[in-house]
Parts: C-alpha cells; sequence; structure tokens
C-alpha cells in the first residue's frame, strides 16, 4: 500500500501530465473534416470504388505505407508526381531526393500544390501534407531536409502517380 508521499506525488504528477496528453490527443485542425475548402470533391462511396484498400486507407484515413514498399521510393525518372486520388501535380522529380527512409522524399512541393496541418496523432506532434485539390492525406513533413529549404516532405509512394512525359505510372497495391 501506498504511503502519503507516494500518493501526493502520483496525483501531483497526474495533474501535472494531464493538461500535455489532452492537448496531444487533441484533433489538430484536420481539414479532412470540411471537404468544402477543396476544389476536388468526391462522396465516401466514389472515393472508396476509385481508390484500392491501401490507397483508400492512406489517402482519406490517413494511414502510412509500409517503409521501402513503394517502387516510386527508387524513382529517378524526369516527371512529375500527382495526388493518387484526383491527379493534382504535387512534386516535380527536380525536388526528389533519397532520404534512406523508405519513402519517397522531396525537399519542395509544386508551388500551391499541398496543404500543411498539424497532425497530434500518435502522441507526436507533426506537420501533415494534404493535397491541397482533394485534401487527401500525402505524409508529413520535416525539418531534416537539404538545401536548400532544409525540408523533408515524407510522402506515401501509394499517395502518388508518376506521370513522365505525359503518362501516368502507379504504384502497385
Amino acid at each position: 500500500m501506498p504511503n502519503r508521499r507516494q500518493f501526493f506525488a502520483a496525483v501531483l504528477t497526474t495533474a501535472g501530465l494531464t493538461p500535455v496528453v489532452v492537448w496531444l490527443a487533441r484533433p489538430g485542425g484536420d481539414v479532412a473534416a470540411d471537404p468544402s475548402r477543396y476544389p476536388f470533391r468526391q462522396s465516401d462511396a466514389e472515393w472508396r470504388t476509385q481508390l484500392s484498400e491501401a490507397q483508400y486507407r492512406v489517402l482519406r484515413s490517413r494511414g502510412t505505407e509500409w517503409a521501402f514498399s513503394s517502387a516510386l521510393d527508387h524513382e529517378t525518372r524526369q516527371g512529375t508526381y500527382r495526388c493518387a486520388g484526383c491527379g493534382h501535380p504535387v512534386f516535380d522529380s527536380t525536388t526528389k531526393f533519397d532520404s534512406g527512409t523508405g519513402w519517397p522524399s522531396f525537399w519542395q512541393p509544386i508551388p500551391d500544390a499541398v496543404d500543411t496541418t498539424v497532425d497530434r496523432r500518435w502522441l507526436m506532434v507533426r506537420t501533415e501534407v494534404r493535397c491541397a485539390n482533394c485534401g487527401s492525406h500525402l505524409g508529413h513533413v520535416f525539418t531534416d531536409g537539404p538545401r536548400p529549404t532544409g525540408l523533408r516532405y515524407c510522402i506515401n509512394g501509394i499517395a502518388l502517380r508518376f506521370d513522365t512525359n505525359g503518362r501516368a505510372r502507379g504504384t502497385q497495391t
């Protein structure tokens, strides 16, 4: 049985950590809750028909694919990376680099192609990256990237289609 000092230490610790846990667990500007802010809109049923189960889990349910599972991680050709949900151009191949993380990484998106929002899931605070056209979850951006921006847009390969010379190349699911 705990003594009085242990009891008060436990109560004070719990009281001190509660606001932190509540802050980390709160939603954090989930822009998917307001699809009207995006130009491209579809019903959930239309998304489910259009996307594979794995794509739906990442793009519409904010999932993550396994590291090193995407062929686009090793793609080196010139081209444009598009949102797999709506086809909107989001990254140019000239900004892609090998981060060694197992996901396609870019140091800069195409101007006005993505939105960012605070992601507090999993008791972490990260910056989520979404397609600015349809609101689909693409990945996260971190501040450990190369010059000139110092940013690393860590993007799920399954959330992208690679387009070279007008021909889109999707990922295998």
